[in-house]
């Protein structure tokens, strides 16, 4: 199949460097007009190019050695030798195309392992059955080569003579590279390394711990939202995270989180929702000006039962816990299934993928929703990466009750994307809990204990009393103040204040030099 490429000096929006011409994925979504982006962007130099390759702003520039004719095979070949995978692209390229000119390419060399993989992911995408004879009896090729890409339990596919190691399936299937940083994130072990801190302490002070966290994450996972929600609904939320893992992830699991979460269903339905969704902003009139746009909500339930059934086929699988939880989350965020409670139910939803598989010590609760509210602009930057190109290929209307409507298909846009830097993003959060937050949080009660059982041996007051003269005395930089002294602490004599300023001092002297001073 030739292609009607020709000369262009923009694609997407970016400049194509001078004396080159689109190679690989490019080259068929501008010459096919595919409505889809296109992140990585190669092209071919009429020059030689040191080191047969370089970069230049967005553009992968290769040596004039690389040449390729204007044909469907040349830049499919070249895009699965060299390019990073797009399982999106791969499905708007195999929507567009005549099958039989597919079927011509594989048989040109029915033996290849590109064009094996070709035709490998041409059925799984599609679920169309090209017309051809299974593969020749030769050694099986991956789907994914796993030096690239983190992969799933492979099982063969016969047909094809291609292992299947996919971490989907055809109907919702992300895929992360391996890259540096989560390479490193995973041989750092930190489900152990949190184990070790939990097993070196002792169960009351685990217990407290725990407590706090899991309130530390509820009431951020609702700030994060622009929410202060009364104590008993936050509560209640915290209650539902606990319980993460012990259930299957299904629709019915979902359905009873979002009730949960939402509490009074009079004006906000629970399940998956029945008109649009968008994030953003209103004109003048009222009308949206969306940042992001959800999944059409005829396609919901079909992507649902695919992220569930995706969840599902990584549950038994080696992938990293992490890695399958930002999977899932992520997912599940970019649909936006429920007309409220997205966020959380996303955030809630990396809690049951690392208690399920055990990531996570029993009864323990990384507050990741903190970490995401310290770090709110990378989280932000992080769901806006993947969603910001996507709109450019979303057609809408505004609907007389100001919501959105979606005119186009856009279900496979939600259905593949590539997780790196979302699992990038998780892995830093559960880092800094297991580094930071749960050994401060320990080492802080441990303290907090020393303190409150010396300033007893001295002074006799009620636990309350003593509790409020520590934090009061933290408060203020380890000396109680002028007002204090008047009040509820006016009957202590100078000496008493001292004393206690010192027990307080000595206790949090390990606390403070790691961590510095918690008000």
């Amino acid at each position: 199949m030739q292609l009607e490429i020709g000369d262009t000096r923009y694609f997407q929006d970016e400049p194509i460097p001078a004396e080159t011409r689109l190679a690989g994925w490019s080259a068929l979504v501008h010459a096919l007009g595919l409505q889809t982006p296109v992140r990585h962007l190669s092209c071919i130099s009429e020059k030689y190019v040191r080191g047969t390759r370089r970069y230049d702003g967005r553009w992968e520039i290769y040596d004039k050695r690389f040449a390729l004719e204007d044909t469907l095979a040349d830049h499919l070949g070249f895009a699965l030798r060299h390019e990073k995978i797009d399982l999106l692209i791969l499905k708007r390229l195999f929507d567009a195309i005549d099958p039989g000119d597919l079927a011509a390419f594989i048989r040109s060399t029915p033996n290849g392992a590109v064009t094996r993989r070709a035709w490998f992911f041409y059925e799984t995408l599609t679920g169309n059955k090209l017309e051809l004879d299974d593969a020749p009896l030769v050694k099986a090729v991956n789907a994914l080569d796993p030096s690239l890409y983190f992969t799933g339990k492979a099982k063969l596919s016969v047909r094809h003579r291609v292992w299947d190691n996919l971490l989907g399936t055809g109907e919702f299937c992300p895929v992360i590279r391996r890259t540096k940083k989560l390479e490193e994130f995973i041989d750092a072990n930190l489900s152990e390394q949190a184990a070790g801190t939990i097993g070196r302490t002792g169960t009351n002070i685990v217990a407290r711990a725990a407590s706090f966290l899991l309130l530390a994450d509820s009431r951020a996972s609702f700030e994060i939202e622009g929410e202060r929600p009364r104590t008993e609904r936050l509560q209640r939320w915290g209650r539902a995270v606990l319980e993460a893992g012990k259930r299957p992830l299904n629709q019915t699991e979902i359905y009873r989180l979002h009730r949960i979460l939402i509490g009074d269903d009079r004006f906000t339905a629970i399940g998956y929702r029945t008109e649009g969704v968008f994030l953003g902003e209103r004109d003048i009139n009222n009308d949206p000006v969306p940042e992001f746009i959800g999944a059409r909500h005829s396609d919901v339930f079909t992507l649902m039962t695919a992220l569930n059934g995706c969840n599902n086929r990584l549950r038994p699988s080696n992938l990293d816990a992490v890695l399958q939880a930002a999977i899932i989350a992520f997912g599940f965020i970019y649909i936006h299934p429920l007309a409220d409670g997205n966020g959380r139910l996303h955030r809630c939803l990396i809690h049951h993928v690392l208690a399920e598989r055990k990531f996570t010590p029993p009864g323990m609760v990384f507050p990741v929703s903190s970490v995401m509210l310290d770090r709110i602009d990378d989280y932000r930057k992080t769901l806006q990466a993947h969603s910001g190109p996507l709109m450019d290929f979303i057609e809408w209307r505004p609907l007389p009750n100001r919501n959105v409507d979606v005119i186009n298909d856009t279900a496979d846009l939600y259905r593949y994307f590539d997780c790196t830097e979302e699992a990038e993003f998780l892995y830093s959060c559960v880092k800094r809990t297991v580094d930071y937050d749960l050994p401060k949080e320990i080492i802080y009660l441990k303290s907090n204990d020393e303190a409150l059982r010396g300033i007893m041996s001295v002074i006799e007051m009620p636990d309350r009393l003593a509790q409020d003269l520590i934090m009061h005395i933290r408060q203020n930089n380890g000396k109680l103040s002028k007002n204090r002294r008047q009040g509820i602490f006016e009957e202590l004599l100078d000496q008493e204040v001292a004393k206690a300023e010192e027990i307080v001092s000595s206790a949090f002297e390990d606390h403070d030099a790691e961590f510095g001073e918690r008000a």
